[in-house]
């Protein structure tokens, strides 16, 4: 049986190479980090119809939650600076004053008004130009994180161990896997952090030493914490509180960490909000939709639905650990872990399809289907141990 030749050898090498220069044309124009999109722009190309109403569900849910949380650490925080000191700051059915019939709660919730009231109209307006806000936030928080760092190594060094930590506490560890979501639930900046970038060079080695370095502090912060102090406040800069015997610079340094949360929380709360009510514009509307209504849904309703809900649910409750564990475990599952898994996983199916090889120079070392299945599988273990946590908490 005469096997098949083909006619022109050369030929067909030809186009075989041109094809493949046709792809790699295809793989450069294409693979590069130049511009800036969005997450929900991600979701919208590479999601269906219900993928992506689901997914800015789950990001304005998430986003409520943070709100929430961060009115009632304000609220808390004002609560504890005005009335009188408390060896519990938890117990909120003490009276604020002596013999003033007035009691923290009812404290907590006029000034948890108060915040919306002064904070909340921030919302209607159009906040772009967020440059300078954003350094001196930043700048605060670096100053109050290492002066707590400090403390806390001086008070170490000065009066000993005071805080007698378990080696292993298992009944906890549901609390943080939601705090340790929600404290680094910020991957959807990444798209718009890494844009302006010039040189992109070794990205992910500075993206992953960026991550270290917030780590390698949050752990200094929480171990130095646990051993200075015999007992640590859900808020931690309330540890620093000064008492009545401490010197002037002291009580300025305690006064000006227990200020501290409000400043951030107060400037980025109207950014957060203006996010949610943009995310909700898109859960409810096609793309430009919104345009085709008039004053009161675009700049009433929308933003009113922003603010509203999470001043309200702060009123009705100020238990922090219990907002951060649920937003972190059960919300921030899915935006941090589901979402972005799905998004990977139908992203390199379409560029397979196209380009017939999912691989290029920003390939993710992770990029072996068997970490997608890892990460919905901790997904699950995550929402199982907040489950349980919640359930012997509340039986």
């Amino acid at each position: 049986m005469e096997s098949e030749v083909p006619l022109n050898p050369d030929s067909e090498s030809e186009n075989s190479n041109e094809e493949t220069a046709i792809l790699a044309n295809r793989r450069r124009h294409y693979y590069h980090l130049n511009k800036k999109v969005e997450l929900g722009e991600i979701a919208a190309l590479f999601l269906s119809r219900t993928g992506h109403v689901l997914f800015f569900a789950s990001l304005c849910i998430y986003l409520f939650c943070d709100l929430t949380i961060y009115v009632a650490a304000s609220g808390k925080t004002i609560v504890n600076l005005s009335c009188k000191s408390s060896n519990n700051t938890e117990n909120f059915t003490e009276s604020c004053w002596e013999d003033s019939g007035v009691t923290r709660m009812d404290m907590y919730r006029i000034y948890v008004a108060l915040f919306g009231l002064f904070v909340g109209p921030f919302t209607y307006f159009n906040v772009q130009k967020t440059k300078y806000l954003q350094i001196f936030t930043i700048s605060v928080r670096w100053i109050a994180f290492s002066i707590m760092l400090s403390l806390a190594v001086f008070r170490l060094a000065t009066y000993g161990q005071q805080g007698r930590p378990s080696l292993v506490n298992i009944a906890e560890v549901p609390a943080l896997a939601g705090s340790s979501i929600y404290s680094f639930m910020c991957h959807h900046s990444l798209p718009g952090l890494i844009a302006p970038i010039s040189n992109k060079q070794g990205l992910m080695s500075k993206i992953s030493m960026d991550f270290s370095v917030i780590c390698g502090f949050y752990l200094l912060i929480s171990l130095t914490g646990s051993f200075a102090f015999e007992t640590i406040d859900v808020l931690y800069s309330l540890n620093f509180m000064p008492t009545h015997d401490s010197g002037f610079l002291m009580k300025l340094i305690g006064m000006f960490l227990a200020v501290f949360p409000l400043f951030p929380m107060a400037t980025s709360f109207p950014i957060i909000a203006i996010t949610m009510q943009g995310n909700l514009k898109h859960l409810f509307f096609e793309p430009y939709g919104i345009e085709r209504h008039g004053f009161f849904m675009k700049r009433l309703l929308f933003p009113s639905l922003a603010i509203f809900p999470p001043i309200i649910t702060a009123l009705i409750t100020h238990d922090l650990k219990g907002l951060v564990e649920i937003t972190g475990s059960y919300i921030g599952v899915i935006v941090q872990y589901v979402i972005p898994a799905f998004l990977v996983w139908s992203a390199r199916r379409q560029t397979v399809k196209y380009f017939g090889i999912s691989a290029h120079k920003y390939s993710s070392p992770f990029r072996h289907f068997g970490w997608f299945v890892f990460v919905l599988v901790w997904s699950v273990v995550c929402i199982v141990f907040v489950t349980v946590d919640l359930i012997i908490n509340h039986s």
